[in-house]
C-alpha cells in the first residue's frame, strides 16, 4: 500500500456536475490528496491540466466534445512532464480498458468503488505504478488467445526478472515483491524497471498483459500466501 499522507494533487474531469462535485468533496477529504480543479469535458480537461499541472487527472471515459480516452491521448502526447491519468467509469467495458491503456492511462477504476479505493488508485498511479480493477485484467487476458511462449523475449529477461514479472501479475507492489524475494524495496524496484524496459511496456499492467499473452503467466495465478 502507498503512503496515504504523501501529497498528490488532482484534477477531476467528469461531465456530470453532481458526480464531479461529489468526487471533489470526498477525495479532498482523503489524506494527502488536494483537488486543484474540475473539468466538464475532455477539451476542458486537457486545457485545465496544462494550466494547473496536477500530479494526476481522474478522467471520466464518456464525455462530450472529446471523450476521456482521446483527452488522455492529447494530454500525454509529446508532453515533457505530463500528469498521470486514472480513468474512471460506470461501465466494466473491456474495450475502454484496452483503449485507455493504449492512450497511456496508468489506471482504470469504477465509480462504484468506495472512495478510499479510488483514492488509493490515485496514489498508486501517482507513485508511477499502474492499477486496474482485477476483473477487467482477468477478462482482458482470458478473452484473447494466448500466444506462444516465444512471444515473450525470454532470453532478454533473467530468471529473477521472470520471477518478478510473475509476482507483478499477482498484483503485488514493489515492497511486497521485495518481501517475497527477501531483497530491499529498491532492488525490487530496479528489477521491475528492468522488466518494463526489456519488454517495452508502458507500465506494470502492460507488462502483465504481455506476460499473459506469451504464456509465461496463466490466468488464475495467485499471490503467495500472506498477500
Amino acid at each position: 500500500m502507498t503512503d496515504p499522507a504523501a501529497p498528490v494533487t488532482l484534477l477531476i474531469a467528469d461531465d456530470d456536475a453532481v458526480t464531479r462535485s461529489g468526487l471533489r468533496v470526498l477525495l479532498a477529504a482523503q489524506p494527502g490528496l488536494t483537488v486543484l480543479g474540475e473539468a466538464a469535458d475532455g477539451v476542458e480537461a486537457v486545457e485545465r491540466a496544462r494550466q494547473l499541472r496536477p500530479d494526476v487527472v481522474l478522467m471520466d471515459v464518456r464525455m462530450p466534445r472529446c471523450d476521456g480516452i482521446e483527452a488522455t491521448r492529447q494530454l500525454l502526447a509529446g508532453a515533457t512532464d505530463p500528469p498521470k491519468v486514472v480513468m474512471i467509469t460506470t461501465f466494466e467495458n473491456d474495450g475502454y480498458v484496452t483503449a485507455a491503456l493504449g492512450a497511456g492511462a496508468g489506471g482504470f477504476v469504477l465509480k462504484r468503488l468506495p472512495v478510499g479505493q479510488i483514492a488509493e488508485a490515485v496514489r498508486v498511479v501517482a507513485a508511477g505504478e499502474a492499477i486496474l480493477f482485477p476483473a477487467a485484467l482477468r477478462r482482458m487476458v482470458t478473452a484473447r488467445p494466448l500466444g506462444s511462449a516465444e512471444a515473450l523475449p525470454r532470453a532478454a529477461l533473467t530468471g529473477r526478472e521472470e520471477e518478478v514479472l510473475r509476482l507483478m501479475a499477482t498484483g503485488l507492489s514493489n515492497p511486497e515483491i521485495a518481501e517475497v524475494l527477501t531483497v530491499s524495496t529498491e532492488t525490487a524496484k530496479t528489477h521491475v524497471g528492468n522488466v518494463l524496459t526489456k519488454l517495452g511496456a508502458q507500465n506494470r499492467t502492460h507488462a502483465v498483459v504481455i506476460a499473459y499473452e506469451s504464456g509465461l503467466v496463466v490466468p488464475g495465478l495467485q499471490a503467495p500466501p500472506g498477500f
